[in-house]
C-alpha cells in the first residue's frame, strides 16, 4: 500500500480538481476505521446511517455524532450534516467526516460519487447492486460476490478479516466470533423481542454477572458475566428482535472500548490496499490500450 492522495486513484473524470466523493453506508465501528482512513487520504468523506444493525460500539465509532455530541477517532472529528445543500462546501473543506441520516438516494444527487462502500454489516440481507452508482464500490462483509453487486469485496469473519476479493463471494455469516479472554459469543446479549432500548450504564463501565445493564420494554437485560462494558445500544433506540443489545470484554484491565481497534484497522487498511490494487489494474489496462495502438 502506497501513501498517496486517493485523487489519483478513484477520481471521475467530472470530480477532478476536487476531493474524491466517498460515501460509506454504515457508522459502526468498521465503517468509522474506513472512514478515518480515507479522510486522511485525501477524499471527502461522508457517512450513511442505516438503523439496521444498531450500532453498539459506539466509543470506536463516529456513530454518536449523529447526535451531535463531539466524536474524534484518531485526531479525526465527524459533523453531523442534515442537508444535501451543505454537503458541497463540507466536503470541499475536509475539516471533518459527514455523518448523516440522508439516505444514498439523496447523496448520490450531489455529485457523481467516486466511491461507494458497504460497510453496514446486515450479515443476513439480500444485498443491491452498487456497481451503477458510483465509479468504484467495495462491499465489507458477508452478502457480496464480485462482478454482481461490487467492484471488489473485503472479508470481515474473523479468520479472514482484511481478505481482499477480486473474484467471487465473500464469505457467509457462520456464527463464529472472535475470542477475548477465551470468550466468544457469549460476550453478547440479544433483543429477545422488539422494543425500545433504555440503558443508563456508559460504555466503560464495570459490570457484573446478573447486573442490569438496561430494560428492553419493562424486561430487565442482565451482563452475561464480570467485565468492561465494551459496547450497548444508545439509550432511547428502538430495536427489531434478534440484535446485539451490548458486549462485555471480559479482560478488565486489558479490556479495550475506545479508538480503533484492530480488526477495524486491518479492515480499513485492506479498503487502501484494494483500492492501489484498482488503480494498478486502471493503469495496466490503458498501457495495454496504448501498446495495441501503436502496433502496426
Amino acid at each position: 500500500m502506497n501513501n498517496r492522495p486517493l485523487s489519483t486513484i478513484i477520481h471521475s473524470g467530472e470530480s477532478a480538481g476536487r476531493a474524491p466523493y466517498v460515501v460509506i453506508l454504515g457508522t459502526n465501528e468498521i465503517a468509522s476505521a474506513v472512514a478515518v482512513r480515507l479522510h486522511k487520504r485525501g477524499c471527502g468523506v461522508t457517512m450513511s446511517h442505516d438503523p439496521l444493525p444498531p450500532v453498539i460500539r459506539r466509543r470506536m465509532a463516529f456513530h454518536d455524532a449523529l447526535f451531535d455530541e463531539p466524536v474524534t477517532l484518531a485526531g479525526v472529528a465527524a459533523e453531523r450534516i442534515d442537508s444535501g445543500a451543505e454537503l458541497p462546501a463540507f466536503l470541499s473543506a475536509r475539516t471533518a467526516v459527514a455523518i448523516t441520516e440522508l439516505g444514498l438516494l439523496d447523496l448520490i444527487v450531489v455529485r457523481k460519487l467516486d466511491l461507494l462502500i458497504d460497510a453496514r454489516m446486515q450479515k443476513h440481507q439480500i444485498r443491491p447492486d452498487l456497481r451503477h452508482l458510483a465509479g468504484f464500490t467495495i462491499g465489507l462483509g458477508p452478502g457480496f460476490q464480485v462482478d454482481r453487486n461490487c467492484d471488489f469485496a473485503i472479508e470481515t469473519i474473523p479468520d479472514k478479516a482484511g481478505t481482499i476479493l477480486r473474484h467471487g463471494s465473500t464469505e457467509p455469516a457462520d456464527g463464529t466470533f472472535r475470542t477475548l479472554a477465551g470468550r466468544g459469543g457469549e460476550r453478547f446479549v440479544y433483543s429477545s423481542m422488539p422494543g425500545r432500548w433504555h440503558t443508563a450504564i456508559d460504555i466503560g463501565s464495570r459490570v457484573f454477572r446478573n447486573y442490569i445493564i438496561g430494560y428492553l420494554g419493562n424486561t430487565p437485560v442482565q451482563a452475561p458475566f464480570d467485565g468492561i462494558l465494551r459496547g450497548v445500544v444508545r439509550d432511547g433506540t428502538e430495536v427489531p428482535s434478534g440484535v446485539k443489545l451490548l458486549e462485555v470484554d471480559p479482560r478488565v484491565r486489558g479490556a479495550v472500548w475506545t479508538g480503533i481497534d484492530d480488526r477495524a484497522y486491518g479492515i480499513a487498511i485492506a479498503v487502501e490496499k484494494a483500492l492501489d490494487l484498482h488503480r494498478e489494474t486502471r493503469v495496466a489496462a490503458i498501457r495495454s490500450r496504448k501498446s495495441a495502438m501503436t502496433e502496426p
